[in-house]
């Protein structure tokens, strides 16, 4: 007699979960276009035939008082008349910005250039994001600086321009603590900057890939606030341990930079404007070298001030704050300074 196989659960749950992995392994190569679907096959063009011109890069530049967006195509397009391009600002997407006129660079045709030249009718700002649009062929894309202009731009104007403690005034507890002797800010203003930029990669890379995906940015200041305070107490006992006599100078300032509020605004800066990860860490950077230089400028003021005659009732916490306010109008110099020009 013939033996008859009956299937026990187990391989009926197996069998199941093959399938079901099966069926969704080819969905995303046909996704993705790895494999064609049932009744259409991939249409890719043929050999030697000429791909359809894409936008490379486009920034803006400011030349003779004249505002002027440089456009690198991938091949040359046909329609080069300003009646074919449509630029607007990013965050105004429904106000076009005139274009007066398009030609080549370096003196070439314009519908034989890879590189145009677009002169519009009012001033752009270089460091502003805008976006271009090329109505036949049918392209689009964004206008905005080089990325590592605008990274160097961000660390700079964090450090000097909206220095956190001479224009924001924040983070003023451990400024004031520690900034006594310049071996101890020295020594506060590295670990800041460390913490600074740990941090702050740490938060956006937990906000981007859980809480963003997870709808949980309600969470912010909870999640961030147990990321500084996690890799505070990592560092005090690394310091403990390594370097005792370092450590009792930082004393509880050390486990202030916990609720510090520079620490916690990096983060929540980053999250607000939805920046990508080179902003974010050239944010974090500026802010601790800003910290760092603000603690050095500070220390060395003060160790002149104790070799000075400084009245009784000026001395100690008040003649730092007078300090702190001249050191904040020297920083107003570097309002309005604009990297892009």
């Amino acid at each position: 007699m013939a033996r008859i196989l009956v299937p026990t659960r187990r391989g009926i749950a197996l069998a199941a979960i093959l399938a079901l992995a099966a069926a969704g392994l080819s969905g995303v190569l046909a996704a993705r276009g790895a494999v064609p679907s049932a009744g259409r096959m991939s249409a890719s063009p043929p050999r030697g035939a000429p791909r359809p011109p894409r936008i490379l890069g486009a920034w803006v530049e400011r030349s003779g008082g004249e505002s002027r967006v440089v456009v690198r195509l991938s091949t040359p397009i046909e329609r080069v008349e300003p009646a074919n391009f449509r630029f607007t600002e990013a965050a105004a997407p429904d106000l076009p910005i005139v274009v007066r006129e398009v030609r080549g660079a370096r003196g070439a045709a314009a519908n034989a250039s890879a590189r145009l030249i677009l002169t519009v009718a009012q001033p752009l700002d270089p460091s502003a994001r805008y976006r271009l649009d090329i109505l036949e062929p049918a392209l689009a894309g964004e206008v905005r600086p080089s990325a590592w202009a605008l990274f160097l731009a961000v660390i700079l104007s964090s450090a000097l321009i909206n220095n956190f403690v001479f224009t924001r005034y924040l983070g003023l507890c451990i400024f004031f603590g520690v900034s006594k002797k310049r071996e101890t800010a020295l020594g506060m203003g590295a670990t800041f900057a460390f913490v600074m930029v740990t941090t702050g990669m740490l938060s956006w890379l937990l906000y981007e890939f859980v809480m963003k995906p997870l709808h949980l940015r309600f969470l912010q200041v909870l999640v961030f606030i147990g990321v500084v305070a996690f890799l505070v107490q990592l560092l005090d006992t690394v310091l403990k341990k390594t370097h005792g006599a370092l450590h009792e100078k930082f004393g509880i300032y050390l486990v202030l930079i916990t609720t510090n509020c520079i620490i916690l605004a990096v983060p929540l800066l980053n999250a607000a404007a939805d920046a990508g990860p080179l902003e974010s860490l050239a944010l974090a950077m500026g802010s601790g070298a800003g910290f760092a230089l603000a603690l050095f400028l500070m220390s060395c003021a003060r160790e002149r001030v104790e070799l000075a005659r400084v009245p009784p009732a000026l001395q100690g916490l008040p003649i730092a704050f007078a300090l702190a306010g001249l050191f904040a109008l020297a920083f107003m110099g570097f309002s309005g300074l604009n990297l892009f020009r």
